[in-house]
């Protein structure tokens, strides 16, 4: 073979192999550089995503703790108010601390406190319509914001409440009520004391309330003036207790009341006025009339349906003054009376 013809094949071959080589040396150099460059947007990216995270968490911390300051600040102003000694800064008040109440949910309980503790505060009778006018004025300006107290807390209990205080508990201990609308409230959990409440003039609504769940404690609760309605009521769960109780004067209507299930205790004085239970129904739970003391006043069950459940004085304590029933003979089944002999001695 030509010497030329090697020599140049020769060159030929090395220059193909060199060729080969610095495009392999390029390639396998990109390759690398593509995993470094990959590695090095990957931590950025973990490190940008940890930032981003913790700004996220710093800022949801700073909210916080800015909407709990605000949320804080709202509750002291409202307290404020109801501490005022103007009736209308009172009444603002009661609203601002309603509306924090919808707001705060878990501080809710609080706030529907401060309320309740605002009726408990000490509440001069109605003065005599011979007194002062600024007295008479000022009265009736007090009792509107312990009404409107009232109100509040039952636009809370209804079924089509836009927020619901149901669950909560509700302190009435030792109230004077000379009127207030409980019109409709559900109470069907949490614990709502009347112990000790007087009922003293004016009306106090629970018409069509419904009591289906939870404790409502009505016991040494006074009821000695004006008129509570329980009309159309129902009972048909949880616990009302009226548990030594004073019926002294006034009225109080359980008229076309449900008694469907649950317990009401009646363990009571009725010693004057009028309680009715006036085409009341009792057609399941248990009514307990045990140890009440029957010594005067009328309690009248006129047209009353007993179709269920159980209604009890067997144990009256005191039957001096016994109730009217709608029957002359024998009681309907689950209606225990005392004993023809207790009954001479109750």
């Amino acid at each position: 073979m030509n010497p030329q013809v090697v020599a140049a094949f020769i060159a030929a071959s090395v220059s193909v192999l060199t060729l080969i080589g610095t495009l392999a040396a390029q390639y396998f150099g990109r390759r690398a550089t593509s995993r470094d460059t990959e590695k090095t947007l990957g931590e950025q990216g973990k490190h940008l995503d940890r930032t981003l995270a913790e700004q996220r968490e710093q800022l949801d911390r700073t909210l916080a703790e800015q909407r709990t300051r605000t949320l804080n600040e709202r509750f002291a102003m409202a307290a404020d108010q109801l501490g005022s000694d103007k009736p209308a800064v009172r009444l603002a008040g009661v609203y601002a601390m309603a509306g924090l109440a919808d707001d705060w949910a878990e501080n809710r309980q609080t706030c529907v406190d401060v309320l309740c503790a605002y009726l408990r505060m000490p509440y001069e009778p109605d003065p005599r319509q011979d007194a002062p006018e600024p007295q008479r004025l000022a009265f009736q300006a007090i009792r509107e914001v312990r009404h409107t107290v009232i109100r509040v807390v039952t636009a809370h209990l209804k079924k089509d409440a836009a927020v619901s205080w149901h669950g909560l508990n509700f302190d009435f201990r030792g109230v004077v009520f000379d009127g207030g609308n409980f019109f409709g409230a559900q109470f069907s959990g949490g614990t709502v004391n009347f112990v000790g409440a007087r009922f003293s003039g004016g009306t106090v609504y629970f018409g069509f309330a419904e009591f289906s769940g939870g404790m409502v404690y009505f016991g040494f609760a006074e009821f000695s003036g004006g008129m509570v309605y329980f009309g159309h009521a129902r009972f048909s769960g949880g616990t009302v207790n009226f548990e030594h109780a004073r019926f002294s004067g006034g009225m109080v209507d359980f008229g076309t009341a449900e008694f469907s299930g649950g317990t009401v205790n009646f363990v009571a004085g009725f010693s004057g006025g009028m309680v009715y239970f006036d085409l009341a129904e009792f057609s399941g739970g248990t009514v307990n009339f045990n140890h009440a003391r029957f010594s005067g006043g009328t309690v009248n069950f006129g047209l009353a349906r007993f179709s269920g459940g159980e209604v009890d004085f067997s144990r009256a304590g005191v039957w001096s003054y016994p109730p009217e029933f709608p029957w002359t003979d024998t009681p309907p089944s689950g209606v225990k009376l005392p004993r023809k002999e207790d009954q001479s001695q109750a």
